[in-house]
């Protein structure tokens, strides 16, 4: 083979090959640093004690935390809630805007 043709062409090559795995190895970062089992949604129970008069009322507070690909009707379907009812434990969550690692209330 030429030897000008194969000069001609490994310089492309070789920078395809490098964004290439670039942005794979930056790709892996962001998920592994992100959440450890991308599989398994997480949903934490925690319970606050809630003072009324009486002083026997507890709430019990259902936090998910956000995994990739979710959407409020997502979490919805897993947790057994509505959309609605995410909207309103959650009014300063942006529905279109989710992150990864993000915790909000279900109940």
């Amino acid at each position: 083979m030429d030897r000008s043709r194969v000069t001609h062409w490994a310089a492309p090559v070789a920078f395809l090959a490098v964004v290439t795995i670039g942005v794979l190895v930056i790709r892996a970062g962001f998920q592994h640093g992100a959440h450890r089992h991308p599989q398994t949604p997480t949903t934490t129970v925690t319970s606050k004690k809630k003072t009324h008069t009486h002083g026997r009322t507890r709430q019990h507070v259902r936090t998910y935390v956000v995994v990739s690909g979710d959407t409020l009707a997502g979490i919805a379907a897993k947790t057994g809630t509505t959309v609605a009812n995410l909207e309103h434990l959650n009014p300063g969550v942006d529905p279109t805007a989710l992150r990864v690692g993000q915790r909000i209330r279900v109940q």
